[in-house]
């Protein structure tokens, strides 16, 4: 794959512009499915893999930053990870119902991740219930864990968009900008337009949304010291603003409701829910949490449970005292018996 890869971009550099100039266009990478041996290795899925790696490390980072164990990371993905990824499809399948449902669709292509179409909202909502699942077994705060996550999904997701470049997919609406997106002839003749249309790189756009979003998320939360979900909430608010206006630029086929798009109707009624929440939320817990574990936790219960008795010398002092004191008893025993014994021997003087 690497040499593949690396072929492609000398064949880019070829082509290049002159230095200071800008390219003519953003080129598409001319194929996304590279093999090893039998197997396939798929862009898109190697995106989404990096992107949970990206997210993990810095959900990682900041976890331990705010009181938690670094494990419990781990064990929490274990269960959010595949919950978000069934939440992301199933969203995308039934927003998107046409290649499936549709007149000439294939309802078994409705597994077939393979191919891209993960919708954001569907994974974030099942991922959470995976969430949730993962932080009740570790006996650790919801909210606070999804504070930890909140940039660290946004850089997942921005690392994603690759998957889109690779598959040609998801693209704007035709511009003449200098960073249009060329796409090869078939696919711009899928969308309806003729050979060598440019396309708004609306991958590239949510990338750099994206990734701005969580550097500005991680500054506020440090800058106000955010806890209770509060973060969780911004990511939300901030992502939604982005997708509205990216999502409008979109010309793939989706569900239109009163005229905008299925994915601008839910950014614009989601972005409104977590602004709603973000407020009410600070309002009843402003600051942040003074511990991320919950009761119950053994961690937590050793940190309640008093302290024993202390002790003073080792415990072979204490051996030896313990066998001296018993020593003590045995021989004042002795000594009381003795002397019953020399009471009965003499004589009665009342005789």
């Amino acid at each position: 794959m690497s040499a593949a890869v690396v072929g492609q971009l000398s064949a880019w550099a070829a082509g290049a512009p002159a230095a200071g100039t800008l390219p003519a266009a953003i080129p598409s990478p001319p194929q996304h499915t590279w093999y090893l041996g039998p197997f396939p290795l798929r862009a898109y899925a190697l995106a989404i893999l990096a992107g949970i790696v990206v997210a993990l490390w810095l959900t990682r980072r900041r976890w331990v930053e705010r009181g938690g164990e670094a494990d419990d990371v781990l064990e929490i993905a274990f269960w959010a990870v595949p919950f978000g990824i069934v939440g992301g499809r199933l969203y995308h399948v039934f927003s998107t119902p046409d290649p499936y449902w549709g007149p000439d669709g294939d309802p078994v292509r409705a597994l077939y991740v393979w191919e891209g179409g993960l919708g954001i909202w569907g994974a974030v909502a099942l991922g959470a219930v995976g969430a949730y699942i993962g932080c009740r077994r570790q006996k650790v705060s919801f909210p606070a864990f999804a504070d930890a996550l909140a940039p660290g999904l946004l850089l997942a997701q921005a690392v994603g968009r690759l998957g889109n470049w690779f598959n040609q997919e998801l693209f704007g609406s035709p511009t003449t900008l200098p960073w249009g997106l060329r796409v090869d002839d078939g696919v711009a003749a899928a969308a309806g337009y003729p050979p060598g249309t440019l396309f708004h790189p609306t991958f590239l756009y949510e990338m750099i949304w994206n990734v701005g979003a969580a550097f500005l998320l991680i500054y506020l939360d440090r800058r106000f010291r955010l806890g209770h979900g509060r973060v969780f909430w911004l990511y939300v608010l901030v992502y939604t603003l982005g997708r509205v206006w990216i999502e409008m630029l979109r010309i793939d086929e989706a569900e239109l409701v009163l005229g905008l798009r299925l994915n601008v109707w839910t950014s614009i009624l989601v972005g409104l829910g977590a602004l709603v929440a973000f407020v009410v939320v600070g309002r009843r817990h402003p600051g942040r949490e003074e511990t991320v574990q919950l009761a119950g936790r053994p961690e937590a219960a050793d940190e309640r449970a008093p302290d024993p008795a202390p002790t003073t010398g080792s415990a072979d002092e204490v051996e030896r005292s313990t066998d001296a004191e018993g020593t003590d008893h045995a021989e004042d025993s002795d000594d009381a018996e003795e002397s019953e014994q020399a009471d009965a021997a003499r004589p009665d003087p009342g005789r």
